[in-house]
């Protein structure tokens, strides 16, 4: 991490306890040198246990990474971090709309037959994610599932999450794959009015509905 990322990340890291009266001691060492470590491993998608010396030790770093996991901090973070990109970038801080798409990846052979599928319509055995973005591409919410799993199935799990989450998104733009019991479920379970035709449609204040184009190329007026 170079010294000007450095920069604008350490306002954003969450406050350990002990820098706020809340007691325990100082951590060893430094979050920059962790993060990296965590970047790292990635980045190159090596084992904890294969962590470069030159790194603080690889337990130290999985008990940091495992901390900032069971206590949702990674998406803290990652959540400060874009509503800065996006203040900067002249936006609101919160989303009033957004896309969602999915993409079938191939499994490697290790991966359990438990947590893969066959995607038929891509031909791809493996797994899908599936992701929630703003209108700059910044993520929302993402979820990993079997490749079989339908869109729209994972489209209820997800819309709930970025509802919930971001109260001012008012827009969801997704493509064909995305109609029928999506629609529906939106009205339904989540309160969204969504009017419906044929033809592409757009969302209106409080709403989410899918358009008949590809969500790759939509973007807000």
């Amino acid at each position: 991490m170079s010294d000007a990322e450095w920069a604008v990340v350490r306002p954003l890291l969450p406050v350990p306890g002990w820098l706020r009266g809340r007691g325990g001691q100082p951590e060893a060492y430094c979050h920059r040198a962790m993060l990296d470590a965590i970047r790292y491993l990635v980045d190159n998608g090596t084992k904890w246990r294969a962590m470069p010396a030159d790194f603080p030790p690889w337990d130290r770093v999985y008990a940091f990474f495992r901390r900032w996991r069971n206590h949702d901090l990674v998406r803290e973070f990652h959540d400060r971090l874009r509503r800065l990109v996006r203040e900067r970038d002249g936006r609101d801080s919160e989303p009033g709309a957004g896309v969602i798409d999915s993409q079938s990846v191939k499994a490697d052979a290790v991966v359990g037959s438990d947590s893969r599928g066959f995607d038929g319509g891509k031909l791809i055995n493996g797994r899908k994610r599936h992701v929630v973005v703003d209108t700059l591409g910044l993520l929302l919410a993402v979820r990993v599932t079997a490749a079989d799993v339908g869109d729209r199935a994972a489209a209820q799990v997800l819309l709930t999450q970025v509802t919930a989450a971001h109260h001012l998104l008012a827009l969801v733009w997704a493509d064909g794959g995305y109609t029928g019991s999506l629609v529906e479920y939106c009205l339904a379970a989540l309160a969204l009015v969504s009017p419906s035709s044929n033809a592409a449609t757009t969302c209106t204040a409080s709403s989410c509905c899918p358009s008949g184009g590809s969500s790759s190329g939509s973007s807000p007026t």
